[in-house]
This record gives C-alpha cells, sequence and structure tokens, in this order.
C-alpha cells in the first residue's frame, strides 16, 4: 500500500520495534495525525484466546468516561410504555413490527446502536441475517437486550462503546478524538482496558494481552507495552 509524504513523516517519529509506556504512545498520536479533520483514535487490542471456542469469547460494554466525540443514533425495539420511555430518553428511532420490512427490504441502516426490550427479541431475531454481520443485534451482555431502555440509551449516548473480539482475536474500538488530548484519551483508554482486562475468560491460558496498539484513522500505530496494563 503506498503511503502519502505526510504519513511517512509522521511513522518517522514512531519507533515500530518499541513498545511505549501508555503516556508516550498518547503523546504521539497527537503528533502524528496528519489529517485535516478531527481524527478518531482507536485502540487494537489481541488477545491470547481463541474466539472459535464459546467458552474463550470476550464481549461487553463499557462507558466511556469522555465519550467517544461521536454523536450516535439509537434504533430501540419496544411497544407501549416502554416505547414512549425510549422516546423520552433522546432514541432517534422506535417502533416494533413495523420497522422489520423498511429495514429488511428498503435496506434502511441510518442507525448506530440496536436497543431491544426482551419481548421483542422474536421480531429483531427475523432481521438477524441483515443486523448479525454489521454488528448490530441487540445483546444481553452489551446491555442492548433490557427493560430499562431509559438507562440503555442514556449510557449509549453518553459513550458506552462495545466491545467484542473479530475473527483474529482482535478488538478494535474508538475511544475518542485527536482533539480530546492526551488526558482524556489515557483516561478512556484506562477504562476500557480495565474492562478487557476483567473479562477475561477463565478458560484462557497463558499470556492474555497479546499486543496493544493505538492509532489516528489516517496516522501510523503505535504500540504499548502490555505488560504494563495488566
Amino acid at each position: 500500500m503506498k503511503r502519502g509524504k505526510k504519513y511517512i513523516e509522521a511513522a518517522k517519529q514512531i519507533d515500530r520495534n518499541n513498545l511505549y509506556e501508555v503516556i508516550d504512545a498518547f503523546g504521539l498520536v497527537g503528533k502524528t495525525a496528519i489529517a485535516k479533520f478531527d481524527e478518531t483514535v482507536e485502540a487494537h487490542v489481541k488477545l491470547g484466546v481463541d474466539s472459535r471456542h464459546a467458552d474463550q469469547q470476550v464481549r461487553g460494554a463499557v462507558v466511556l468516561p469522555h465519550g467517544t466525540g461521536k454523536s450516535v443514533r439509537v434504533l430501540v425495539f419496544a411497544k407501549g410504555v416502554k416505547a414512549d420511555e425510549a422516546k423520552a430518553a433522546g432514541a432517534e428511532f422506535v417502533g416494533a413490527e413495523d420497522l422489520i420490512p423498511k429495514i429488511q427490504n428498503e435496506g434502511w441502516l441510518d442507525f448506530d446502536v440496536v436497543v431491544a426490550t426482551p419481548d421483542m427479541m422474536g421480531v429483531v431475531g427475523r432481521l438477524g441475517r441483515v443486523l448479525g454481520p454489521k454488528g448490530l443485534m441487540p445483546n444481553p451482555k452489551a446491555g442492548t437486550v433490557t427493560m430499562d431502555v431509559t438507562k440503555a440509551v442514556n449510557e449509549i449516548k453518553a459513550g458506552k462503546i462495545e466491545y467484542r473480539l473479530d475473527k483474529t482475536n482482535i478488538i478494535h474500538v474508538p475511544i475518542g478524538k485527536v482533539s480530546f488530548g492526551d488526558e482524556k484519551l489515557k483516561e478512556n483508554f484506562s477504562t476500557l482496558m480495565s474492562a478487557i482486562i476483567k473479562a477475561k475468560p477463565a478458560a484462557a491460558k497463558g499470556q492474555y494481552l497479546k499486543s496493544v496498539a493505538i492509532s489516528s484513522t489516517m496516522g501510523p500505530g503505535i504500540k504499548i507495552n502490555p505488560a504494563r496494563l495488566v
């Protein structure tokens, strides 16, 4: 992949063979953000587990103290009083069976997170083939299948993110914007890492945190010393 001059100059500031301390890594991420827009900062955490085994899955959700810097559109599947609660909490879209054809047939996906009350999961299950591959299916572990829709919507709006393993046993999640500055990004990162460490499966053997890196949208990756995080 061919890189531009700005990227190459930014990458020169990073020693690819070095494992940085957290404080130094976040100092560098701001210096190596090269885009004209406010780049998102992401964490990439490779775990010593095998996601093919059910007892080694790592999945959950955490509210970042400073949010992600991104406005999130919430869709809630609920009826009656719970639908009213979802609207009052600020959910952009609220509905039930009426939303099925819109999503299934019209390809409507103008939302970022889906919340559902447990009684609606039979309806939402019919959308599994559409929502599943996009990581949008509500899940009890992530707190998105719940009767407390007010709390769910409030937390999502406040900066709740879901983390889960991909097929290569890596978790990729946004932890804020470059404009947040070092301190806020570090606090968000620490909150995320604490949650991932607590979520370590009992079946996981050997080194749990294999590698940890951060990067801005257009910037180079910066490796963090995983031994200092446990």
